[in-house]
């Protein structure tokens, strides 16, 4: 189980924190295949690297540029301890312990509240488990590539329960359950917005797809990260959750001069009508549908 996090006490990552699972080893620096990513310009490629084997938190610093700082004292090489405070380039963290994650978060099956099933197999134990909140889903990807971890991971929220499917640290598949409708790619970036819950990793077993994702996992992240900020600015603009979407009569315009995804999005509203159930038929992505939407609105062929 985790036992130490590093949270992030000053900085543009502020209130972050990232998992230091016992016996692993993680580089920090700005370079795209770093465990921890940092996008620093006082950080170099590889600046430093920690490792928690034996009970032990050792950071050491991998010839950076600018130096990695402990307690205000530039080091080469040292054991942390609770409390101590890291400076790398214009980040500050801190080491923190914490006590096992499974004695807050809820059990294989179980729903927050209630016990958990009696007769639970230890082969269906989790790997890891927490809360989205303390560890939120880009962290912990972050973590399963560097350590090259292969399970399911399952995340359970108010909004749904989603999987991502890891291969070596590799997320190969992502799924939202009961929601068909929803791709791989959909379903993978939809999950970067939730952020209350419980996670956990399980081994896979036995799991055969048709289609899967391509890219690398720092790929996926960085996108995720973009759309996710994306979303947050179009929000404000986009209708209320449950909102009935309508074509406008008369149309404005032909619909030939309509772009592609406009014209999908538009004969889903004629076909469907509700927010979600358009947003989630779109075959694109949340962000791509939520623009196409609000290009249609702006230019009066839907109204809601």
């Amino acid at each position: 189980m985790l036992q130490y996090v590093l949270r992030f006490v000053a900085g543009k990552d502020q209130g972050r924190e990232f998992p230091l699972p016992p016996d692993l080893t993680i580089v920090i620096g700005r370079v795209n295949d770093a465990d921890l990513l940092l996008l620093d310009e006082k950080i170099s490629r590889k600046h430093a690297k920690i490792s928690t084997h034996g009970g032990r938190v050792m950071i050491e610093d991998l010839a950076s540029r600018n130096g990695t700082f402990v307690n205000g004292v530039r080091i080469r090489s040292i054991e942390l301890q609770e409390g101590d405070q890291i400076v790398v380039g214009s980040s500050t963290m801190k080491l923190v312990s914490i006590s096992e994650v499974s004695s807050r978060s809820p059990q294989p099956g179980a729903v927050a509240g209630l016990p958990s099933p009696a007769g639970v197999s230890d082969a269906l134990a989790p790997l890891i488990s927490g809360s989205i909140h303390e560890m939120p889903l880009p962290d912990l990807l972050q973590l399963f590539s560097g350590s090259r971890k292969s399970g399911v991971l399952t995340v359970r929220s108010d909004q749904g329960i989603g999987k991502v499917y890891l291969r070596d640290g590799q997320v190969y598949y992502a799924e939202i359950e009961g929601n068909p409708l929803v791709t791989l790619y959909k379903a993978f970036y939809r999950m970067f917005r939730w952020t209350e819950g419980v996670f956990e990793l399980q081994p896979i077993g036995e799991h055969h797809v048709t289609e899967e994702i391509t890219e690398s996992t720092t790929s996926l992240m960085l996108e995720g990260m973009r759309q996710l900020d994306e979303i947050r600015i179009l929000e404000p603009k986009l209708p209320r959750p449950g909102a009935r979407l309508a074509a406008a009569e008369p149309l404005p315009g032909n619909l030939r001069d309509l772009a592609t995804e406009e014209i999908q999005l538009f004969q889903l509203v004629l076909h469907n009508g509700s927010l979600e159930t358009v947003i989630d038929s779109f075959p694109g992505t949340d962000f791509e549908a939520y623009t196409c939407l609000l290009g249609l609105m702006k230019r009066g062929f839907v109204t809601f």
